[in-house]
């Protein structure tokens, strides 16, 4: 019997050693690898500067990294870039929208976001979420894959030119419900903005019946089971008051959005104003999903409102109603 016991310790001892990572899972947010990434081409470039002079400037400076890092035991996929200088630089995570494939992040969408905010002297990094661009597992539009995005926080410490305890967040669309559900968990934001983002999941399947079928059934693991509970934990408009009352957040919505209606913005302002959540509403008139139409003005709202909360750190609004 000793003899048995003895030999199924020694196996056990071979195996661990045999198998290390299996003991020792790597930490949230450890890259695995990174690489440049060459964007865009001459050919681009040349309509780029055409069409949008400011835009080319910043793309033209732009150096972006592909990269690979640990989210709950999986590789996943995200990009990064840096701008040029010494830093210590603040930071803003991109949280990108749509699901699965559509409207991942590329060099071209993830450029399109980033180029104003490393001009403006921003490191930004984004999440392609689990399972897309080749990454690890599967997403969960807006379950276990927010982990992926709060892996982002680590990372971003873990870097010598970013400012850790300067970080915001930017969401666009589904990557707006990201964002909310990101200050929910943490206290470490000083900025956000979001733009045309879902709030309201039972709203958003009423307008578009095809989001059931095709996104929330097909996405959220035990959605025919759990259907209402598992649009709640997807709509903040219903747990506004368990967001962080200290990141200021910026609202930006089209009144001509057909993806994402504009009421979800005007529901979650009520709920945000409700919570006593410090924030700032912005509707623009005839303005589409992402606000194509407003895309100058827009940006300059968006990078004021960092650069004021985030950059430099001002002072949060009083909430108590006040003055003569």
């Amino acid at each position: 019997m000793k003899t048995f016991l003895f030999a199924c310790v020694a196996l056990w001892s071979a195996l661990r050693m045999a198998v290390p990572m299996a003991w020792a899972a790597p930490a949230d947010g450890t890259i695995v690898s990174r690489e440049a990434v060459v964007f865009p081409t001459a050919q681009e470039m040349a309509r780029f500067r055409a069409a949008d002079p400011p835009y080319a400037k910043a793309v033209e400076t732009l150096h972006m990294q592909a990269i690979t890092y640990w989210s709950d035991g999986l590789k996943i996929k995200g990009m990064l870039a840096i701008p040029n200088g010494p830093g210590p630089f603040p930071a803003i995570v991109y949280n990108r929208g749509g699901n699965l494939e559509f409207a991942g992040l590329t060099p071209r969408s993830f450029a399109a976001r980033a180029a104003m905010f490393v001009q403006a002297g921003y490191v930004v990094v984004g999440s392609d979420y689990r399972g897309n661009g080749g990454g690890e597992g599967r997403e969960e539009f807006g379950g276990a894959d927010v982990d992926d995005v709060m892996s982002l926080f680590p990372l971003l410490h873990k870097e010598p030119k970013v400012d850790g305890k300067r970080i915001g967040m930017y969401g666009s669309s589904r990557g707006g419900l990201m964002t909310y559900e990101v200050l929910a968990r943490t206290r470490e934001l000083k900025a956000a903005v979001v733009e045309s983002g879902l709030s309201d999941s039972f709203q958003t399947v009423k307008d578009r019946p095809s989001m059931e079928s095709g996104v929330y059934r097909l996405l959220v693991p035990g959605f025919a089971e759990h259907r209402d509970a598992a649009l709640r934990a997807r709509s903040p408009v219903l747990w506004a008051d368990k967001l962080c009352r200290t990141t200021p957040i910026l609202v930006l919505h089209g009144t001509a959005d057909w993806r994402v209606g504009p009421h979800d913005a005007l529901a979650m302002s009520r709920a945000l104003l409700d919570a006593k959540i410090p924030f700032r509403l912005v509707m623009f008139e005839g303005g589409s999903h992402g606000n194509e139409e407003f895309a100058d003005e827009q940006e300059q709202m968006e990078i004021a409102w960092f650069n004021r909360y985030l950059r430099d750190g001002a002072r949060l609004p009083n909430l108590v109603p006040h003055g003569e």
